[in-house]
């Protein structure tokens, strides 16, 4: 069977037009989607939602905690001791919370209608890019189903051939020629560094986003979306703060910097006379 693959494969030519009519549309016709595809999304991209300064106002007051949970050995004991104390305090009463009332029962992030124009944004952006995929693809398969439009100059093993050589059932073929259905494959990924160079390094027209937005849209029915709820986040960092060992840094630094330049001796002589 080797050398029946060998013997095909040293007869097999490939017609000209194919590299014209084919193997180059192919290409160009992605390309230019993807510019279009880019274009298009800048257009109906909406202003950015303004952020509500109550949201801002508890994640920097969490943030607070976190930093002088964890950086309190640069700060005196006294100033670290009247920070915990007012920290704790605003925790326990709620202060930095949007909502005050500290039974917050569970809120639909689908019932917001901030949170569903956000979302109805992410889902124009992913059929953008699935559409003129599928409908490339749709084309491809209709109009060259088992054309071989290219031979990679170099050798490849077994396993790429079922990459290379979608949708053409030839057992015996060499592995270096390419299907016309691998070839968009192959240019769905590759064109990315195409992409970054014409357009910019945050464009819409990557493949590799279009893939993985095809798995992300069915989890995102399946996703309640759920809040934070700030008022336990409060509480358990109200615990943490209250069992932090303090030690200062720069406690007794003067005896240490003369210390460790040789100074503390003539210090002691010169006290003495």
């Amino acid at each position: 069977m080797s050398g029946l693959a060998e013997s095909t494969d040293q007869t097999m030519f490939l017609d000209p037009e194919i590299r014209n009519w084919v193997l180059f549309p192919i290409t160009i016709i992605m390309v230019l989607v993807g510019i279009f595809r880019h274009q298009l999304t800048i257009l109906m991209a909406g202003e950015p939602p303004k952020p509500d300064i109550k949201d801002i106002r508890q994640g920097k007051a969490l943030m607070r905690g976190q930093t002088l949970a964890q950086s309190n050995s640069y700060i005196p004991a006294s100033a670290f001791a009247n920070r915990k104390a007012y920290l704790c305090q605003a925790y326990e009463n709620g202060t930095f919370l949007k909502n005050k009332s500290k039974d917050q029962s569970p809120v639909n992030l689908m019932a917001d209608p901030k949170n569903m124009e956000v979302m109805m944004d992410g889902m124009k952006k992913q059929m953008m890019g699935i559409v003129p995929q599928t409908l490339i693809m749709g084309w491809i398969q209709f109009f060259f189903s088992g054309f071989i439009l290219i031979k990679l100059p170099f050798p490849l093993g077994m396993r790429f051939k079922q990459m290379l050589q979608s949708g053409i059932m030839t057992p015996n073929m060499d592995v270096r020629w390419v299907s016309s259905l691998s070839w968009y494959f192959i240019n769905l990924f590759g064109l990315r560094g195409v992409f970054s160079l014409i357009l910019g390094g945050e464009n819409s027209a990557d493949g590799i986003r279009d893939m993985t937005a095809m798995g992300t849209m069915g989890a995102m029915g399946q996703q309640s979306g759920q809040p934070q709820d700030f008022n336990k986040l409060f509480m358990s960092l109200k615990d943490s703060l209250s069992i932090v060992f303090h030690e200062w840094d720069l406690a007794n630094i003067e005896q240490r910097v003369l210390v460790k330049y040789g100074k503390q001796s003539q210090i002691y002589k010169s006290a003495a006379k």
